[in-house]
């Protein structure tokens, strides 16, 4: 194969999707190869835990009260059949709302966390020079953080009412849903893991829509790959740091990052 077909290859759209999906995935090497960034990988995973555990048990107590509570009662075969059918239901719709729920609330809650290690991970991708620590300093960006990930919080989460208006429409509605719902999903990752390097260089919205639309392949193979990532049991606890450095990872490819970029 010769260097242009290499260099086709590597720029085909397919080929970007591709790498764009693995980031996350691959990015637990990168974290194992630089053990600099356990220390803002740790905390982080904690707090993904008791969120995790927080919010399985509020789901669960909600299909108690709200749904075993409730389910018709009767001796009939045709009652006991319908009891078995909502239950199935009502267990599907809360595994989804657990799930994004935690996909949320555990990176709102981590957010100042990622920031951290967001900005180390660009360090030692660019060979920048690293903030010295100060408390002023870290209060002043978990205040920016967490401001900046409330706002793309209420987003996502008016979307996705927006979306609910969907099932007003009969049969067409219905099957739109859970398409665009994953889509408009997997944008908020995007968005998501991708901002913290934004907001660090101060870019507007548009700014970064720019960013992100210049690489579409590869920014959408990444976020449905954080989708599938935080849809597998157990490595929730670990997805959102890895999207954190994967984003990274994938911007220093895109060519958007550099030495000297990074915003105060």
């Amino acid at each position: 194969m010769t260097q242009n077909e290499k260099m086709s290859l590597k720029h085909n759209p397919l080929a970007r999707f591709s790498r764009g999906f693995f980031y996350p995935f691959n990015s637990l090497g990168f974290i194992r190869r630089h053990r600099v960034l356990y220390r803002y990988v740790i905390l982080p995973f904690l707090i993904n835990v008791l969120t995790f555990v927080g919010v399985i048990y509020w789901g669960f107590d909600f299909f108690q009260q709200q749904v075993m509570s409730r389910l018709p009662q009767g001796d009939a075969w045709y009652w006991l059949i319908l009891n078995y059918f909502v239950i199935i239901a009502a267990v599907l719709v809360v595994l989804v709302l657990i799930f994004f729920t935690f996909s949320v609330l555990g990176a709102l809650i981590a957010s100042p966390f990622n920031d951290q290690l967001s900005e180390r991970t660009e360090k030692l991708l660019v060979r920048g020079e690293e903030r010295p620590f100060s408390w002023r300093g870290f209060w002043q960006d978990t205040i920016r953080t967490l401001a900046a990930e409330t706002k793309k919080v209420i987003v996502f989460l008016l979307g996705m009412l927006a979306l609910l208006l969907l099932h007003l429409v009969p049969l067409l509605g219905t099957a739109l849903y859970p398409v665009l719902s994953i889509a408009w999903t997997a944008l908020f990752l995007i968005i998501e893991y991708n901002g913290y390097v934004f907001a660090r260089r101060g870019m507007t919205f548009a700014d970064q829509r720019r960013a992100i639309f210049r690489h579409s392949a590869l920014m959408s193979g990444f976020g449905l790959g954080m989708l599938c990532l935080l849809a597998i049991p157990f490595l929730q606890f670990i997805a959102i740091p890895l999207g954190v450095v994967g984003a990274v990872r994938m911007l220093e490819e895109a060519g958007e990052l550099g030495a000297g970029e990074s915003g105060p």
